[in-house]
């Protein structure tokens, strides 16, 4: 019978708290934790660089970018899809050639079994009673040097030449430039500028950047943070929170600032980077996928 004490080690089954236990201090095994309040990025932080912006711009879909970044993220999916589209051309060019050179060969091949029929039409002369002449043909040879085979060789050094590598096809490159974050059609156009209204708080002599409370709702003046849903006016670019458009704007759906008409779609809520709660966020864990230990 087995001792009953924490630290029993006699025990026939290899529990669960144990094989857990194992697995963190032999470095095997995938690790799922809880991810915290500092890993989850700002509601006025960028999508790309994860820092404040300078010059916010956002998506239809609510993603904040600063310009700059999402700018230069453009420029670069660009060029990187006039590449591929480069290449695309020039596979196509050569498929083209290849099927010229083929329709050539086939053309020759059919030109030289025709003359080969026409000689064979006359027999030549019987030669098998000829001194100094073998009956049978020449087999043919079966080295690889032979008969220009030496360059068609297969290498093993060369990746492109291996028997088993097949040439590579580039597919058609899309020509739109896809959101980072939802993988739609992006364009410079759709960006919104947007205006957000900082706090004004005398006594807190920090940079904008250090401070804690750095804007607050255009209307009403309230905070926002990440625990504070918030929406930009498509019309103005201001920032405000859920609630003044709930409460004040869905009233008569004019702007409280300006005092122009607005519609359903000049509202575009803000996707925000969320809290320690989960309630505010959709995923909350990181996985860390390891090898596994194997009996």
């Amino acid at each position: 019978m087995t001792r009953h004490a924490r630290n029993c080690t006699a025990g026939a089954v290899y529990t669960y708290y144990e094989k857990k236990k194992d697995a963190e201090a032999s470095g095997y095994g995938t690790q799922n934790r809880r991810v915290g309040k500092d890993s989850v990025k700002d509601f006025d932080c960028c999508c790309l660089t994860l820092q404040p912006c300078s010059n916010p711009v956002i998506t239809p879909d609510g993603y904040l970018f600063d310009k700059e970044a999402i700018l230069e993220y453009i420029i670069t999916k660009k060029n990187e899809i006039s590449r591929k589209m480069k290449e695309y051309e020039r596979q196509k060019r050569k498929e083209e050639a290849e099927l010229v050179e083929l329709a050539e060969a086939e053309r020759r091949s059919k030109l030289n079994s025709f003359l080969n029929t026409e000689k064979n039409i006359v027999s030549n002369p019987n030669s098998a009673f000829k001194t100094g002449q073998k009956n049978n043909d020449e087999k043919p040879s079966v080295s690889n040097m032979t008969e220009g085979r030496d360059k068609h060789l297969p290498s093993f050094w060369i990746p492109s030449k291996t028997p088993e590598a097949k040439a590579k096809k580039v597919e058609k490159p899309n020509k739109a430039v896809l959101c980072p974050m939802t993988g739609k059609p992006l364009r410079v156009k759709d960006l919104l500028d947007v205006k957000f209204t900082p706090v004004n708080d005398p006594d807190d002599k920090k940079s904008l950047i250090l401070k804690q409370n750095r804007y607050m709702c255009a209307v009403t003046h309230d905070v926002l943070s990440n625990a504070v849903p918030c929406a930009v006016i498509r019309t103005t670019g201001d920032v405000v929170t859920m609630e003044c458009i709930e409460k004040i704007i869905k009233k008569d759906w004019i702007h409280p600032l300006t005092g122009e008409k607005l519609t359903e779609k000049d509202i575009i809520p803000m996707e925000r980077g969320g809290t320690g709660y989960s309630i505010t966020n959709a995923k909350l864990e990181g996985k860390c996928e390891r090898p596994v230990l194997q009996a």
